[in-house]
């Protein structure tokens, strides 16, 4: 450890952090009971302790610099690190008991979600979660969950929202499949391909439409509104379909479509209601899911 390398304070950091997460040095101040010219001296200390100019000042706005930007997933690591460790101190994780319910995609659910509930199982043993495996967006003022993962950022001001970052998806296909329709090297070479759809094919078309493909939507044979069943099809070998790298990784029968295909980019948010500062279970599952996916 390179201790003479560590030039800053911690609240400091904090600071910089929950100006981040809340937008405003105001929703900040509110959210951690500290006043705002307190955590603009802290986050101007910081600033002068690193060397760095972290957010760009025109007027009472606020806006992360290039700089800033780059230190803001450290620092969410350091605040999950911090989380962890208060509670791991003072044994309150595996104290921690009650159920969190979690609104997620199918396809995330079933692909991504368990391994992360493993680790929370280790983590707070007490935790009862329940997953909402559902497309649909849920509504979290309402509490048909606890927390969610969305792929659009939420524009209630009562919730709580962190992007936790940008994926990538691709269109995929088996190999066998792409060589029965010639082994396309261009977007047009699709134009005579069956393709997949994740939901209605008069919603998905637009989408494929975008991305420069030559389709109609005869060429949607197969669909299903669960992602899960869409995805089953294009490891089955029934058409091109477009996942996210993550989840296609887990796929060692599908292989990349057009390996020149630039990514699709979408971006993912995890989201909950402001319970969230008040409830350690929910602020527990939060963080671990914010540290698995960031």
């Amino acid at each position: 450890m390179n201790w003479s390398a560590i030039s800053f304070d911690w609240n400091h950091v904090r600071a910089f952090l929950a100006t981040v997460e809340e937008g405003s040095l105001s929703a900040a101040a509110r959210a951690t009971g500290l006043t705002q010219p307190t955590l603009g001296r802290q986050v101007a200390a910081l600033e002068d302790a690193i060397g760095v100019t972290l957010f760009e000042r025109v007027g009472r706005s606020l806006t992360l610099t290039t700089s800033g930007a780059q230190l803001v997933d450290h620092v969410r690591a350091m605040g999950d690190a911090a989380t962890r460790i208060s509670l791991a101190a003072s044994g309150q994780s595996h104290s921690i008991e009650g159920l969190v319910r979690i609104s997620v995609s199918d396809v995330l659910a079933t692909y991504q979600l368990p391994k992360i509930i493993a680790q929370l199982r280790d983590t707070a043993p007490g935790i009862e979660v329940e997953v909402v495996a559902s497309n649909a967006i849920s509504d979290l003022l309402r509490r048909d969950a606890d927390i969610a993962l969305r792929h659009v950022r939420p524009e209630q001001p009562a919730l709580i929202a962190r992007k936790l970052a940008d994926n990538r998806a691709y269109l995929y296909a088996t190999p066998d499949y792409l060589t029965r329709i010639g082994s396309p090297t261009t977007l047009q070479g699709f134009k005579n391909a069956e393709f997949i759809g994740f939901g209605a094919p008069d919603e998905m078309l637009p989408h494929f439409v975008a991305m420069g493909l030559p389709l109609s939507r005869a060429n949607i044979r197969y669909h299903s509104h669960s992602g899960v069943v869409g995805w089953q099809m294009v490891r089955q070998g029934l058409g091109v379909g477009v996942m996210s790298e993550e989840v296609a990784r887990l796929s060692p029968e599908v292989v990349r479509a057009l390996p020149d295909q630039s990514a699709i980019v979408f971006p993912t948010w995890l989201v909950s209601h402001r319970e969230l500062i008040t409830s350690s279970r929910i602020r527990l599952v939060f963080d671990v899911l914010a540290a698995a996916l960031g």
